[in-house]
C-alpha cells in the first residue's frame, strides 16, 4: 500500500506540480510546487526563500535530498544527490547518480547493465551554472562555482571555480 501511495504521490507530482507554469507568471505557482515537495514528498526542506521552477526531474525521488533556500530552475534533471543549502542551480542542469558499465569488449555496453545509487554531494552555498552535468559520485565542495556547460567528473574542493569540458580548476574564491 505504501510503495502504491508513494507513486501516485509522484504521479500527481509530473502530471500536474511539475508542469505548472513559470514563476516569473505567477509567484502562487512556484510555491505550490514548494509546498507539495516539502511537505507531500519531502525531498525539499521547508524554507520561504525556495524557488523551484517548472519540469524538474526527481526520478523517484528518493534518492533525492534538498536543502533549504535553493533556487532550481526549469528542466533541471535530478537523477539522485544531496543538496545543500543556498543551492542555486541554473537552467537545463543534469545531476546524475547512474552510468552505464562498459568494462567489457566482448559484451555490448547496453548487455552490461548500470552502476547505480552514486549520489552526487552537492555542499552549501554552491552555484552551478546553465547546462553543466554533475557526474555519479562527485562531491562539489562549499562556496563553489560551476561554469556553465561544464562537465564535473572529479571532486570540487571548496570555494573553487571549475568550467570547461572536462571541467578544471579556473581560480579560487578565497
Amino acid at each position: 500500500m505504501l510503495k502504491f501511495l508513494w507513486k501516485l504521490k509522484l504521479t500527481i507530482y509530473y502530471i500536474i506540480i511539475a508542469k505548472l507554469p513559470h514563476s516569473r507568471f505567477c509567484y502562487i505557482f512556484n510555491k505550490i510546487r514548494c509546498w507539495y515537495l516539502s511537505r507531500i514528498l519531502k525531498v525539499l526542506e521547508e524554507c520561504p526563500y525556495n524557488y523551484f521552477e517548472n519540469n524538474v526531474y526527481i526520478g523517484n525521488g528518493k534518492n533525492v535530498k534538498i536543502g533549504k533556500c535553493c533556487h532550481i530552475n526549469e528542466n533541471v534533471f535530478i537523477q539522485g544527490g544531496y543538496i545543500g543549502n543556498y543551492v542555486m542551480i541554473a537552467p537545463n542542469v543534469a545531476i546524475l547518480n547512474s552510468t552505464h558499465n562498459f568494462e567489457r569488449t566482448d559484451v555490448p555496453m547496453i548487455m552490461q547493465g548500470e552502476k547505480k545509487g552514486q549520489n552526487p554531494i552537492i555542499e552549501d552555498d554552491v552555484w552551478i551554472g546553465r547546462n553543466a552535468i554533475i557526474m555519479p559520485g562527485v562531491i562539489v565542495g562549499k562556496g563553489s562555482i560551476i561554469g556553465a556547460g561544464a562537465i564535473v567528473t572529479k571532486d570540487v574542493e571548496p570555494y573553487s571555480v571549475v568550467g570547461g569540458v572536462p571541467a578544471r580548476l579556473i581560480r579560487k574564491r578565497k
